[in-house]
């Protein structure tokens, strides 16, 4: 009993901040094509200043590597915990300060400027937060059901779009589009201090994750773990890793991020009702991540992740189809965002924190993790809404050439979870072998 009320405080601890975490980081991609392309980065070319908008959202993808060898090495060296609490105050002051920004008219290039700086500390403590999060709950559940618990910090996310979504879009349904411009998306930005309040009070009172505890109690920690991930034989699962990654962070930010602009600026759709479907599929996501989570633990995750990959990157070409022959139908707007992003994605986030974990041991399994989902997240996840954006304009507003860009990510990731499958196996060999 008491094992489980213990593991029920450290998954609290682990979902809520980590809700936070994806509501600051979020946020700033709803925002960054629908106010800050005309508030910061003001340009003729409407395509020009998304782009630029856009590219500041990349930004924070660019430096979140550096946060998560940053976070990891101390996370690996004195604790997941003590490094959870800097990462969270990091991203909520952060976010707090993008909404006090004056804008472009007000103070010319500094506007940008300032919001790139911001940006890049978002991206910091963000790139630390993850692997903490979905550590603390992976070392600390039972062997036949992390996969599970791993999940539930994945939920994380869809709470924290649920709410970045849910927050702009009832701004933009209360307020008129001169008050929303004005002054009401700062509101978004600013409300994250009260979240961040109840979060570090949460992390604050957990125990440390079992398995270090183990390291530091055997002085096994290693000098420099970002340099042993190298030396000691991690280098192909690294590779492994990161291109398992490639369909989570091009398919999220197709689905999350750039659908709403495309539906918005392409299809004329109303920004409220984009947000929602959006914000539906998240909500679908508490359920669907758990239950493929759970799922993992039975089949394997490497297994899930493979048909995963591909299902979800085939699933865009018919969603595309479907948002373009809408003909502004809200009901079936919504099926094209909330069946693909909804249900087919969470095949592939669900089992990933696991998959990742089980990827190191728990001496450099900070960084190891935390390096290759931040960095992989640089070419999967930051530059996707400027490829989109681009592949969109190329073909002269047709999708069919992002959605082939997608099933590509799908693919990648399909052969990459097959290689882990496989080597997974050998090594699973290799030790009845020496056992016998």
């Amino acid at each position: 009993m008491k094992d489980k009320k213990m593991m029920r405080r450290i998954v609290s601890a682990s979902l809520i901040g980590a809700t936070i975490e994806w509501y600051d980081f979020f946020l700033y991609g709803v925002v960054a094509g629908i106010v800050f392309n005309k508030l910061y980065f003001p340009s003729d070319d409407p395509v020009v200043s998304t782009l630029l908008a856009y590219a500041t959202f990349a930004v924070g993808f660019i430096t979140r590597p550096l946060g998560g060898i940053i976070f990891g090495h101390f996370g690996d060296k004195i604790g997941r915990k003590s490094v959870l609490v800097a990462t969270l105050m990091i991203m909520g002051v952060s976010t707090v300060l993008i909404g006090l920004i004056p804008t472009y008219a007000q103070i010319g290039i500094w506007a940008p400027v300032i919001l790139l700086l911001l940006r890049i500390f978002q991206g910091i403590g963000l790139g630390g937060e993850w692997g903490g999060a979905v550590l603390m709950t992976f070392e600390s559940a039972p062997e036949s059901e992390r996969g599970f618990y791993a999940s539930l910090p994945q939920i994380g996310l869809s709470l924290g779009l649920t709410l970045a979504s849910g927050v702009v879009g009832l701004l933009s349904f209360t307020l008129s589009d001169a008050q929303f411009m004005a002054w009401g998306w700062r509101v978004a930005f600013i409300l994250s201090i009260v979240l961040v309040a109840v979060g570090m009070y949460i992390r604050l009172h957990v125990m440390e994750s079992p398995e270090f505890q183990k390291v530091k109690s055997e002085k096994a920690e290693v000098k420099i773990p970002f340099m042993e991930l190298w030396r000691g034989g991690y280098a192909a699962n690294i590779l492994a890793g990161m291109g398992a990654r490639y369909i989570d962070g091009v398919f999220f930010n197709v689905f999350a991020v750039f659908s709403i602009s495309y539906l918005t600026s392409s299809l004329n759709i109303e920004r409220t009702d984009a947000l929602m479907g959006v914000m539906l599929a998240a909500i679908l996501m508490c359920f669907t991540i758990p239950y493929f989570g759970r799922l993992s633990d039975r089949v394997g995750r490497a297994k899930l992740y493979l048909y995963g990959s591909l299902i979800t990157g085939i699933s865009a070409f018919p969603a595309f189809w479907l948002m373009a022959q809408s003909g502004g139908n809200t009901t079936l707007i919504w099926l094209s965002i909330i069946i693909p992003f909804g249900i087919f994605y969470a095949m592939v986030y669900a089992p990933e924190a696991a998959l990742f974990s089980d990827l190191f041991d728990a001496r450099v399994r900070y960084t190891g993790i935390s390096f290759v989902y931040q960095f992989s997240g640089i070419f999967a996840s930051g530059l996707t809404p400027i490829i989109a954006t681009s592949l969109l304009a190329l073909n002269n507003g047709n999708a069919t050439l992002l959605c082939a860009y997608v099933v590509f990510a799908g693919v990648v990731s399909a052969y990459s979870a097959a290689w882990i499958r496989r080597n997974q196996g050998r090594q699973k060999l290799e030790k009845t072998v020496n056992i016998s």
